[in-house]
């Protein structure tokens, strides 16, 4: 059983899909590991590491010559995968909705395409499960940007020039990456109050000593989808919503937004009446500007600036800490394929759960649900 791990060609993208520590433990389960050379430079981890832990390096067709796994954070080109056995798998996020042209490309290919990102929220997938780890680490540096672009401090000081205020931080949508951002910014010393549109949050929100912001008494905002994602809300939650968060957003010094929903465009969640409303020198971070963005103005890839507000929109967030985030997602790896593995058979041998769920593409065929409804 033979896997490769590929260098990353997406612009931006700095993370690699396995680590030296990933490679040791594949070998370990008696899979030979080929890592493309210089896949692990933008993540501080070089070629050198990889061959110390028992990985053989060479350039992509060496790599990929009589493959049986793929390994890739985002996917890759399907006219770059020639050379690997018809059948391989491909283990990557491979945005299946917003790139479907590949997915195709991969079925052409003969390709056996698993998009990491289907994993299901269940509880035997959440060491698996890319999204949340690498939400994790996005919610941590949302704070950090928004740090570095706001003019002031974030703790009360107490000086004997006299008081500094608290920065007053606001997160909207209380996910993975909601949820660490609350928690780093009340580190940070802010005053933190959080909103989303799921009620089960609110003692989430507590329990990490912010201050919830809720819509009460409308119906429709219980806001649950399946999987533990959240959904659309009724028109009259929405504009109850709306009118809540246009009073409170209007007194913060800064806003980090996270909502997304799968396969669908980002919810709007501030427009630029409500960027207005706030004091000049506030940050916004739009965590969601690669899926339409939560921020009406907000530009991907760009720190702009509205009515005196600077709106950060970075790309691929967590790839700024691509060392981190790389471990994460290489661990990600080897918790879906080693829970699979069969010592008889030489390697992972999927069961129907989880299977189904996230594999694209069988048989030269796009063969998963989700794209075929």
């Amino acid at each position: 059983m033979k896997i490769a791990v590929l260098k990353e060609m997406t612009p931006g993208e700095r993370r690699v899909s396995a680590t030296p520590e990933t490679v040791k433990k594949f070998i370990g389960l008696g899979a030979t590991m080929a890592v493309e050379a210089g896949a692990g430079e933008t993540a501080s981890i070089a070629d050198q590491a990889y061959r110390d832990a028992g990985a053989t390096v060479g350039d992509r067709a060496a790599t990929l010559a009589g493959a049986d796994i793929i390994f890739g954070v985002q996917g890759p080109d399907p006219d770059s995968l020639s050379g690997a056995k018809p059948g391989a798998w491909l283990a990557a996020g491979l945005n299946p909705f917003g790139d479907r042209a590949r997915v195709d490309g991969y079925a052409a290919a003969g390709i056996e395409a698993l998009a990491m990102e289907f994993m299901p929220r269940i509880t035997r997938a959440q060491s698996m499960d890319i999204l949340s780890s690498q939400s994790n680490l996005s919610g941590y540096k949302a704070v950090l940007d928004a740090a570095g672009e706001y003019g002031r401090a974030f703790p009360m000081m107490m000086t004997a020039a006299g008081t500094v205020s608290a920065a007053r931080v606001f997160v909207m949508g209380v996910g993975v990456a909601g949820l660490q951002a609350i928690a780093t910014a009340r580190r940070l010393g802010a005053q933190v109050s959080a909103t989303d549109v799921r009620s089960a949050t609110k003692e989430q929100i507590q329990s990490l000593g912010a201050k919830p912001i809720f819509v009460e008494n409308v119906k429709g905002i219980e806001g649950e989808g399946s999987g533990g994602y959240a959904t659309e809300m009724s028109e009259d939650y929405q504009k109850a919503q709306a009118e809540l968060v246009s009073s409170h957003i209007a007194k913060q010094d800064i806003v980090i937004t996270t909502a997304l929903i799968p396969g669908r465009p980002a919810p709007r969640l501030i427009s630029d009446a409500q960027i207005a409303s706030m004091r000049p020198g506030s940050v916004i971070v739009d965590l969601a500007v690669e899926s339409g963005g939560n921020v009406e103005g907000a530009v991907a890839g760009e720190v702009v600036e509205r009515h005196g507000v600077k709106i950060v929109g970075h790309r691929n967030v967590a790839s700024r800490l691509a060392a981190d985030a790389s471990a994460l997602f290489s661990r990600n790896l080897f918790n879906f394929l080693s829970a699979f593995w069969d010592k008889e058979k030489g390697g992972p041998v999927l069961d129907a759960e989880i299977g189904d769920a996230v594999r694209l593409t069988q048989g030269g065929k796009v063969v998963n649900a989700r794209l075929l409804g």
